[in-house]
């Protein structure tokens, strides 16, 4: 087992317990409601960070979409599961839109759970965050996180070594703080937060409301 003052410092996510989960606030906490009308400078947005964007869709697509997320948010689960399977088939597999998840975990979990799916292998870090936003009310809230969080990286094709390695990643660990630094110098302050061509607007997108947004920068009705 890790010692506490390791996992304090986000590393040691083997120790991951129902008291830290409360310590370091999960879920919902980050929603704060909606907030459009700002804008982000795109230059700086789209910047080579201390990780490699994960980019779903083809390269020269008319609008980009960078979504700041949190695996424990309950909000971001319930865009993945309701509005992101639209976004995909209608926008992304047609090569209108360009998509990008980055890391802005509001607590110790969901940077375990992030470290997980950049640990997962090439090609699947989309598949392994799909799978923990379907299944988030069985880890994000489990009285132990970890042996959660092992099953699901087992399924992956995760060794328990492998998962072992992963968590104890000190470069990675630091990577994803930067990832989520860069994003509150963008301004994110609550999950989820989305910048479409640079507009800033936070809070779970309906279908509804990504048609309404997508409608005028596609030139469709």
């Amino acid at each position: 087992m890790i010692d506490r003052r390791r996992f304090l410092e986000g590393v040691g996510t083997l120790a991951l317990t129902t008291a830290a989960i409360a310590a370091f606030g999960a879920g919902d906490l980050g929603f704060i409601g909606r907030a459009e009308a700002q804008s982000a400078d795109e230059a700086k947005l789209m910047a080579l960070g201390a990780l490699p964007d994960q980019v779903l869709g083809k390269a020269d697509a008319p609008v980009t979409i960078v979504e700041y997320a949190s695996l424990t948010c309950s909000h971001c689960a319930h865009f993945h599961e309701t509005t992101y399977p639209v976004l995909k088939s209608k926008y992304i597999d047609t090569g209108k839109v360009r998509f990008i998840l980055r890391e802005f975990p509001l607590d110790i979990v969901a940077k375990a759970a992030f470290m997980l799916a950049r640990c997962a292998g090439d090609g699947k870090y989309y598949p392994m965050t799909d799978t923990l936003f379907e299944t988030q009310k069985n880890w994000a809230y489990s009285q132990n996180p970890a042996q959660a969080l092992m099953a699901i990286a087992k399924q992956g094709g995760m060794s328990e070594q492998q998962f072992n390695a992963c968590l104890n990643d000190a470069k990675l660990a630091g990577q994803i703080d930067e990832v989520a630094k860069r994003g509150s110098e963008l301004g994110v302050d609550a999950t989820p937060t989305f910048f479409i061509n640079g507009k800033k607007v936070s809070g779970a997108l309906s279908p509804e409301d990504l048609d309404k947004e997508l409608a005028p920068l596609l030139g469709s009705n």
